[in-house]
């Protein structure tokens, strides 16, 4: 190619084709993919930034969230397309979006029986009767005819909106067993006796029509996409790609101006690198390409350019789709483009961006503090201002917040010493990324010390323990302690509040002396109070250690907190083929001789199990002494020596995961601080009281609406 950069080697020139999508053409191949965020209509601003930041990152399509079409498929934490007075945030993401030369896509949706409509209080509609997802008390009403038509034109609608608001790319969503047009191709969920169920060419009628009216709608300017999960996973129960996944794909071809293809449902498509490799989806969405001509994008986790070169040349897809690896890095084509390869910042595949999302607040990344922050606190993930004082900095702790701390105040400008006392840098990524399925998870700690190798203001001592005494002598203005946390060897965490009655002779360990290698064997209980993957992978390290493993957790299911990163099914099955037994709703009581003592969380109802020792994973300790040694001197001495500020980091600071380490080291970068602030330190987005109109009057009063303004105005 003419234009191709110099630095960018000729066989990365293909991921940069345009591609025409309809009466639409991609810059290049670099399709970000529909993702949710939970930003949505609660948080519109910061959702049309973050948008805007993959565009200006080099992304040729960005794509929304599923966007509802109407009240009676409403799911609360996603953006919506109900009527014009959705236009306004709309139309400021595809601005944002356009400013930076990509296309902008939305993904229209309607969730049937998916959601039980809480906000709207509406009946939920599927095509037969069917109780509602999860375990709420509510079900869906069989559609007639009035209602499909209904649908039809609530969609056809949203599309016509869609076009107003700007987007390039109007999506027909019908996949991950979310949405009335998968639920009507489903066997499983349609049983109608109509042109609307019995045979496959009955069932995708529905989707059938909708892309039809989108065509006819807005075809002219926008390009018409379906998001289609070809396989379920299910075998004969479900969709596959072996039988209906491929004659729907098949029966549709030519239709859609792109089909945007994966797995269903989401903990199928969203799979945590613990428990699949980049680019594990393609031999199920490889045949897609061979029966029809439009262009066809998928996903995998791809962060190698060569993995994404392979899928185009291969015949596998057109465009490289991606979520998560957009987020880990919104800058992830241009870096390619520019031949930037080891500044990637890979997506280490834990899902913590879909925990943000599920537990509906702007979702957060591991590798990329920066991810939800581009609009309330201003942060960019590529850019941070220069330094503005003249501190220098000693930073103590080289784990993840320790190292992103360094690494953004070098990027900064600053002079900083990064020490900690061992000789492997990394801190607990380093330990964590050994034990079984956490392997990705120490892109953390290489990403970062490629960066700091590169600074020569940044000073890496590693081997070093620092005292207080020495930190006084360092001669820096600013002193962050980022030692982290110590996992507690007496049960004390969410359930037991006091230590456990341990004998003496029962050997008692913790997940750090897992990971130091001191391992028990015979008899071992592992005692699960911290509900992520921690207590799961130590008990299996323990079984491939040939140990026989019983499974202990107050929680009514194996590491529970898994629910949010989509992978809870796949861990609690793990632990339950590798453990002997597996005790849920179960407290560990105390130890005796040879034996643990347990008790229904419920009934105190207590049994015994035999244990030959104890590891609990229950809560942790910071790991403070220098903080508190340093803070012992007072002001005064510490002014003496220079130091005009000590802060703790990270897992020092309060131990959690390591995503909210790394913000904790950015924070720190930024700000030069972590302490707790009178003032928000963020912008907020507020809701405005609209009083145009009058209002039905009743004996409490004046009733209020509400109306939450479409570009977060401030008040």
């Amino acid at each position: 190619m003419e234009n191709r950069t110099p630095r960018r080697p000729a066989r990365y020139d293909i991921l940069f084709e345009p591609v025409r999508i309809g009466p639409v053409t991609a810059k290049n191949r670099f399709y970000q993919v529909p993702h949710c965020n939970g930003m949505g209509r609660a948080f519109p601003s910061s959702m049309a930034a973050m948008r805007g930041v993959k565009a200006e990152g080099g992304w040729g399509v960005v794509v929304t969230e599923q966007c509802d079409v109407h009240h009676s498929g409403n799911h609360q934490r996603e953006i919506r397309i109900w009527d014009e007075k959705d236009l306004p945030y709309l139309t400021r993401a595809t601005d944002e979006i356009h400013r930076h030369g990509a296309l902008a896509g939305v993904e229209l949706a309607h969730n049937g029986f998916h959601v039980g409509n809480l906000e709207s209080r509406t009946i939920p509609i599927a095509p037969s009767l069917k109780a509602t997802r999860g375990n709420l008390p509510i079900t869906a009403r069989a559609m007639d005819k009035d209602d499909i038509r209904a649908v039809r034109r609530w969609h056809r609608t949203a599309a016509l909106n869609a076009k107003r608001a700007g987007f390039d790319i109007v999506y027909i969503y019908a996949g991950h067993d979310m949405t009335l047009p998968v639920h009507f191709l489903s066997r499983r969920h349609n049983h109608r006796t109509d042109e609307y169920g019995g045979s496959l060419e009955n069932r995708a009628r529905l989707l059938r029509e909708l892309i039809e009216d989108a065509k006819e709608a807005v075809g002219d300017t926008c390009a018409v996409a379906v998001r289609f999960g070809v396989d379920e996973l299910m075998g004969p129960r479900g969709i596959g790609a072996e039988d209906e996944g491929r004659d729907v794909v098949e029966m549709l071809a030519e239709l859609p101006d792109l089909w945007d293809v994966n797995l269903s449902n989401f903990d199928n498509d969203g799979q945590t690198s613990r428990f699949s490799d980049e680019g594990f989806q393609e031999n199920y969405v490889k045949f897609v390409k061979s029966v029809t001509s439009k262009p066809v994008v998928g996903v995998g986790r791809f962060t190698s350019p060569d993995t994404m070169v392979s899928m185009v040349k291969g015949g596998t897809l057109d465009l490289i789709g991606a979520a998560r690896p957009s987020i880990a890095d919104p800058f992830l084509p241009r870096k390619i483009e520019e031949g930037r390869f080891d500044d990637i910042r890979e997506c280490i595949g834990c899902n913590i961006c879909v925990a943000g999302d599920k537990a509906s607040v702007p979702m957060r990344c591991t590798q990329n503090p920066t991810m939800g922050e581009e609009w309330r606190r201003g942060w960019h993930p590529e850019y941070i201002p220069p330094k503005d004082t003249d501190d220098t900095v000693l930073v103590v702790g080289a784990g993840p917040a320790g190292l992103e701390a360094a690494r953004a105040l070098g990027q900064r400008g600053y002079d900083v010493m990064l020490a900690d006392r061992n000789r492997e840098l990394g801190g607990r990524v380093t330990l964590e990324s050994r034990l079984p399925g956490l392997g990705e998870w120490a892109r953390v700690r290489d990403w970062r010390l490629t960066q700091l190798r590169r600074m020569p203001n940044v000073q890496l001592l590693p081997d070093n323990e620092i005292t207080a005494g020495m930190a006084l002598e360092a001669e820096c203005s600013l002193v962050a302690v980022a030692t982290g946390a110590a996992w507690r060897a007496d049960g004390v965490g969410r359930y037991h509040s006091f230590p456990m009655e341990v004998p003496a002779e029962t050997p008692v360990l913790t997940p750090d002396d897992i990971m130091a290698g001191r391992l028990p064997s015979g008899r071992v209980v592992v005692f699960d109070d911290d509900h992520y993957y921690m207590g799961g992978v130590i008990a299996e390290r323990l079984a491939e250690h040939g140990c026989e493993v019983t499974f202990v957790t107050p929680d009514s299911v194996v590491s529970s907190f898994t629910q949010f990163t989509a992978e809870q099914k796949r861990v609690q099955r793990r632990v339950m083929e590798k453990c002997a037994a597996v005790h849920t709703s179960t407290a560990l009581l105390r130890a005796e001789p040879g034996a643990a003592r347990l008790a229904c969380v419920y009934t105190g109802r207590e049994t015994e199990v035999a244990a030959d020792a104890l590891v609990l994973v229950t809560g942790m300790v910071p790991r403070d002494e220098l903080y508190t040694g340093l803070r012992a001197y007072g002001e005064d001495a510490l002014g003496a020596a220079g130091i005009r500020r000590v802060v703790r980091l990270g897992d020092c600071l309060g131990p959690g995961i390591i995503a909210a380490a790394v913000h904790s080291g950015h924070l720190f970068a930024r700000t030069l601080d972590t302490a707790i602030t009178d003032e928000t330190p963020y912008r907020r987005e507020n809701v405005e009281l609209d009083w145009d109109q009058p209002l039905p009057v009743s004996s409490g009063g004046v009733w209020a609406r509400e109306k939450r303004q479409g570009h977060g105005r401030q008040l």
